[in-house]
Formats: structure tokens, sequence, C-alpha cells
């Protein structure tokens, strides 16, 4: 479990559509400080994945951030889309869509063999850089 989770975990127990949250409120649930940043920089809160490890958490709670208020320190959760719990680490593929597994599921496999001594990661071409 990741150190924001419980926001995420927050989110999804509310059950609401839109919530309305201060950075306080936020720090509260979470049981430790934000990042200097997060009150610094607006993009902080953008719902980019790349941006930072805590907009996974929103975003995989289903939410995306709006009406962020810097000076007021507040900011909104919109729901973007409800999220289904992901399949455990072991179920078959057709867990994860609910049904069977896709029909191309599978039918490449066996048709790629590696030779012992393969070494995937070397170039194959070892001339390239030449070029």
């Amino acid at each position: 479990m990741g150190k924001y989770e419980p926001l995420a975990d927050h989110l999804r127990r509310l059950g609401q559509r839109r919530v309305s949250m201060k950075f306080e409120d936020i720090e509260a649930v979470l049981g430790f400080s934000l990042p200097p940043s997060s009150r610094k920089h607006r993009a902080w809160w953008s719902n980019n994945p790349a941006n930072n490890v805590m907009t996974h958490a929103w975003i995989e709670a289903g939410f995306h951030t709006e009406d962020v208020d810097m000076e007021q320190r507040k900011l909104v959760f919109h729901r973007v889309a409800p999220k289904a719990a992901p399949p455990e680490p072991d179920a078959p593929p057709e867990a994860a869509t609910g049904g069977a597994p896709h029909p191309l599921f599978g039918c490449l496999k066996g048709t790629v063999t590696i030779p012992d001594g393969v070494d995937l990661t070397e170039p194959a071409d070892p001339d390239w850089g030449a070029r």
C-alpha cells in the first residue's frame, strides 16, 4: 500500500460525485504533511499521472482534481468514473473482463522460442553506432 492510499480509500468510501477538501483536510486523512511543492505549484495538483505519486491515488480511486485554489488552499475531487476493483494477482485473464477471455488471448503461445545463449539485450547490429 502506498503512502497516499488512505486518500484513495477516503474518496472511494465517501461515494460522492464531488468532494471539496482543504489541503489541511487531505493532510488529516493522510496523517502527514503534504510536500511544500503542493502549496507552491498549481501543477502539483494536475491530473497528469506522470506528475507525482499522489496523483495516482486519486486517479485510481476514479477522481480528477478541479477548481484548485492555491490561495485558499482547497480543491475539488470530481468522480470521473467508477473504478472497478483490480483482479487478484493470480486470477485468470477472464477475471479482469468479468467473463471469457478475449479470443486472441494466448493465440501466439509457443510460437516464439529463444535459443539458449541468446542475449536479447545485445544489439542486433553491433556496428549500429558507427552509422
